[in-house]
């Protein structure tokens, strides 16, 4: 690891000046950052600790619940709020790391944690995201965990994260401050962005900008299921994941918001599969439709060609799941 400088942040309008320079990072839970300064994948010239600011509160934000940028994500999962109105976020969150981690991991870190791509993490390989222009190594090489969906010539490599994805199903709100924008609110599923011709840049965080908050909405009515599937039972990133919010009346689908990992560079929505799903009868016929829609113009390259069937036998096993009748 490089030499760096250390510094603590007062407020927020302090840590947002001190990450504004370049080489400044700021640094929360510190799980993701201090692996890749370890690797020397990342060299920052300066960290800037974010651990003094008020932001570690879950608090009413009126029928939903606001969740600050520094909550660990072991809080987040254990609060009686989130346990009872969005137990989907609770299993995403339990689905990922380990209980020392998702101790130490926070809301704001956890968005913002980078590619587990072996090529990006190795400093002897080409890697786009890494060092621009060098090349995306991964593309003809070993990519077994690598995207399908929304790739580029420039990167093919996934995003990571299992609450991210809960929280796309969930129409969350990320809360940003600093920065030329001012304060501003994003949504969740526009947070995070494809690799394009840039992959470096993995979400749209502007200089001196940094996660205040999330908030969820109202709670919704229907079943809330994530199911993450996985080369072993636990520590282990996925390799499909379904995130889904599916409400039943008379018969037919009233509600139908899905979001999905291991398939993408970020947490994956398509809103064409409420479309198709909301209004219709549930069949496997119209799940089979919902997985081709998904996954029409997926590009399997390096040896992920097998997430394609995963995945279509995945989101039929949630629809199945999230429709059946139980009475």
């Amino acid at each position: 690891m490089r030499p760096f400088d250390y510094i603590k942040a007062a407020d927020t309008a302090d840590a947002a000046e001190r990450i504004s320079p370049a080489g400044a990072w700021a640094i929360a839970g510190r799980t993701n950052l201090l692996d890749l300064m370890k690797l020397q994948v990342e060299t920052p010239e300066v960290l800037v600790d974010l651990g003094r600011l008020d932001m570690a509160s879950i608090a009413e934000d009126g029928a939903g619940l606001r969740i600050g940028a520094l909550v660990t994500n072991t809080a987040t999962a254990n609060h009686a709020r989130v346990r009872a109105d969005y137990p989907l976020l609770a299993r995403a969150i339990l689905a990922g790391a380990t209980q020392q981690l998702r101790n130490k991991a926070t809301t704001g870190g956890n968005l913002c944690q980078r590619t587990r791509c072996t090529y990006f993490t190795n400093i002897d390989q080409p890697c786009n995201k890494r060092v621009p222009g060098s090349g995306c190594g991964a593309i003809g090489g070993v990519a077994r965990l690598h995207a399908i969906l929304g790739t580029s010539e420039q990167c093919i490599a996934t995003y990571p994260g299992d609450m991210a994805v809960a929280m796309a199903a969930l129409d969350a709100q990320v809360h940003l401050q600093g920065g030329a924008a001012g304060e501003r609110t994003v949504p969740v599923r526009d947070f995070h962005t494809l690799p394009g011709e840039t992959p470096w840049q993995e979400n749209v965080l502007q200089a001196g900008e940094i996660i205040t908050a999330v908030t969820l909405p109202p709670p919704v009515t229907g079943r809330q299921i994530y199911r993450k599937v996985r080369e072993r039972s636990s520590y282990a990133f996925a390799l499909v994941s379904v995130a889904a919010i599916v409400a039943m009346e008379g018969g037919r689908i009233a509600r139908a918001d899905l979001a999905f990992g291991g398939l993408a560079h970020k947490p994956w929505h398509d809103p064409r599969l409420s479309d198709l799903l909301v209004g219709e009868m549930p069949t496997p016929a119209l799940f089979d439709t919902a997985a081709h829609v998904l996954l029409d113009g997926a590009d399997a390259r390096g040896g992920s060609d097998f997430k394609i069937p995963l995945a279509r036998r995945t989101l039929a096993a949630v629809l199945t799941e999230a429709t059946e009748d139980r009475t």
